[in-house]
């Protein structure tokens, strides 16, 4: 039994999940792709021939049918100067359409006996199986493309990649680098979320002044896989500032980074799983933010302080360019004064 408005422990990896707010979450695969030259020729890449050629390869060796908005590349600039082990053309697989793993002929064969959660237990195995085999598949794949030789190399994505995650934060503590968190049994554990690359907006709609408060929305939002005792919000334009230039795909001041710290290790494993793996969407937008997620390690809040404490200083502040709030314990919301002068960071935007 879980006193939480979401139980992440039952929800299978193809099912979404609807959040405050018009949000919901979408399952996904994503896989990173990076394009080689494995010859000497300095003909630039035809992205479209490219697309094709994996498209074919899919639907061939994994009976997956995908279309060209699925793939998506970006060109790097100067190819002559680039050595031949150098990528030319970084980019990502999506497989949104996870239907097959719920067909009779698919996964679900192996239905548990043993009750919802070992239903979603084996789920979740056989998926991760599944996207590994994928992975195989393509790594190292050799493409000819209107006679020009690439080497394709595939691999999942740290955020998507769970019992990665859980595995580098066990080593992560175990060796003395991490002093923040969890004490269990004399164990460190960490307890906070990050998440980039969602946009704005969707966390800034108004409530009770036209000024809208993004730390009530998002707690809101994440108060439903536990309790939270710390939230931060803030801009975030890292994720762009690694793209082409010419990509125009992110638009700098329109991207947050949410920090979330949990009452309970298990709340933050639970929401760190059901992250991964999944794509926020807004209820009457086309747009599927493909967020990164992973955990603290450096430690953003302060250690773990007397309830006490927490009670004297727990309402949000205002810091140069982002929002913050300290949630007590036993408090259920976290409160924002809508006459606190909006950030600067926000200006400009449609909140709507």
């Amino acid at each position: 039994m879980t006193d939480r408005a979401i139980d992440a422990q039952r929800l299978l990896p193809t099912e979404p999940q609807r959040l405050h707010g018009g949000l919901s979450l979408h399952p996904r695969i994503k896989l990173l792709l990076t394009v080689r030259r494995s010859d000497a020729s300095t003909k630039p890449l035809d992205e479209w021939q490219l697309k094709r050629s994996l498209i074919d390869f899919l639907k061939s060796h994994s009976s997956l049918t995908i279309t060209e908005s699925d793939l998506e590349f970006q060109r790097v600039k100067d190819l002559k100067k680039h050595k031949r082990e150098d990528p030319i053309a970084p980019g990502a697989l999506l497989i949104r359409d996870l239907g097959f793993f719920t067909k009779p002929s698919g996964f679900r064969s192996f239905e548990s006996v043993g009750g919802k959660e070992d239903e979603v237990k084996a789920a979740k195995k056989r998926l991760v199986e599944w996207r590994q085999a994928v992975v195989e598949k393509m790594e190292g794949m050799e493409l000819n493309i209107v006679g020009v030789k690439f080497r394709l190399a595939a691999i999942v994505p740290a955020a998507d990649d769970f019992e990665g995650m859980r595995k580098e934060w066990e080593e992560h503590y175990a060796f003395g680098r991490g002093g923040r968190g969890f004490s269990r049994g004399g164990r460190l554990q960490p307890d906070t979320i990050v998440l980039r690359g969602v946009p704005s907006r969707w966390f800034a709609e108004p409530l009770v002044s036209s000024k809208p408060s993004m730390l009530v929305v998002t707690h809101e939002i994440f108060s439903a896989f536990g309790k939270i005792r710390n939230l931060d919000v803030g801009e975030d334009n890292a994720i762009g500032n690694h793209a082409d230039d010419d990509s125009g795909d992110i638009v700098p001041g329109l991207q947050c980074k949410i920090l979330v710290r949990f009452e309970k290790y298990r709340d933050f494993c639970d929401t760190l799983k059901m992250l991964c793996g999944r794509s926020l969407q807004k209820e009457g937008s086309r747009l599927k933010a493909d967020y990164e997620v992973t955990w603290d390690k450096d430690g953003f809040f302060p250690n773990s302080r007397t309830q006490a404490e927490e009670r004297s200083t727990w309402a949000p502040t205002l810091t140069a360019g982002r929002y913050r709030s300290e949630v007590p314990r036993r408090q259920s919301h976290s409160r924002f004064s809508p006459d606190n002068p909006r950030s600067k960071r926000f200006k400009g935007l449609a909140m709507g």
